[in-house]
């Protein structure tokens, strides 16, 4: 599917009317107010000590989200180039691609002060996996600019998510409040792109029903392809930070609803056959989810018991 002719060129008062919303309401921070600096100290290379774990006051499941939430905000440039390539670099399209990205490069620099500063991680583990990824860098495919949009529509809000119930795992009301700062971008992002999806769906209903259904159903973070990705993901899933009952309930169901999208009157065969496609495949996911949280609910009931010095198998019995 390619983005119907002339779109975007249609889309250009309403991305210019959302910039300026967004200017209008967006808050001037500074990462660096968010840093414990006071916690900070010299390591090795300049005479002082080396990072060690117990230097670390973060659980391992702290760790692994605030790593992998880090790693994902580094791939900045990969993302610029993915966006600037499909919406361009002139007018209000390419004012927004440039406040963007200087507004996601802050993400990167706080968490990365404060991970250095507190010695929340191995930043030689740290460093070392930046250059890998960033090497790798990210690769949307042939997503349309339609595809693209819708896409970062879901993503920035799933971030949002990511980033504050990280922070609420990490037990340091610094991080707390670093992330909580962080997730209101995020979600001032997911507005904005939300927002041109709704009136892309009023312009070209048939081929935005498409690309919302797709982009649903393939959905994957940017981050899925860094190494260790897999094994994160998990521990993250497990802790409630993301899981596939928030993916449902908390990212993909409220945009759906902004956007009217099991309730519109207007859409022709194509339209209709995609809605159809993400019914059948929401109520998949719906199902997977619910499935997901009753396991682990029964998984920590057992390490409870186990805690406490039961058998688990035996009060099953």
């Amino acid at each position: 599917m390619s983005t119907p002719e002339h779109l975007l060129e249609a889309l250009e008062p309403v991305v210019a009317e959302n910039l300026d919303r967004h200017l209008a309401i967006a808050q001037e921070w500074h990462p660096h107010d968010y840093i414990p600096w006071s916690q900070g100290r010299d390591f090795a290379f300049l005479g002082g000590e080396d990072w060690a774990p117990e230097q670390s006051q973060l659980s391992e499941t702290a760790k692994a989200a605030m790593f992998t939430n880090l790693l994902t905000e580094d791939n900045l440039p990969s993302y610029h180039r993915e966006i600037a390539t499909r919406f361009g670099r002139d007018g209000a399209w390419g004012t927004w691609v440039g406040r963007w990205t200087a507004e996601e490069n802050r993400h990167g620099i706080a968490m990365r002060d404060y991970l250095v500063v507190t010695r929340g991680v191995d930043p030689v583990e740290l460093e070392r996996a930046r250059m890998d990824y960033m090497t790798s860098g990210y690769d949307s495919g042939d997503k349309t600019a339609l595809e693209a949009v819708t896409y970062v529509s879901f993503q920035e809000l799933a971030t949002r998510v990511s980033h504050r119930n990280t922070g609420k795992v990490t037990g340091d009301p610094i991080a707390d409040r670093m992330l909580a700062r962080i997730s209101k971008d995020e979600n001032l992002h997911m507005v904005f792109y939300r927002n041109i999806v709704a009136a892309a769906l009023e312009i070209a209903p048939d081929a935005t029903m498409q690309a919302i259904a797709k982009e649903v159903i393939g959905f994957e973070m940017p981050g899925a392809t860094m190494a260790g990705f897999r094994r994160s993901s998990m521990m993250i899933a497990k802790a409630g930070i993301y899981d596939l009952r928030l993916h449902h309930d908390d990212v993909i169901m409220p945009v759906l609803r902004h956007w009217d999208v099991f309730d519109r009157t207007d859409l022709g065969p194509e339209g209709e056959q995609a809605r159809t496609e993400l019914a059948t495949f929401l109520e998949a996911l719906d199902s997977q989810a619910t499935k997901f949280v009753d396991r682990r609910a029964e998984n920590r009931a057992r390490a409870a018991l186990r805690e406490d010095g039961v058998n688990p198998d035996i009060v099953a019995s």
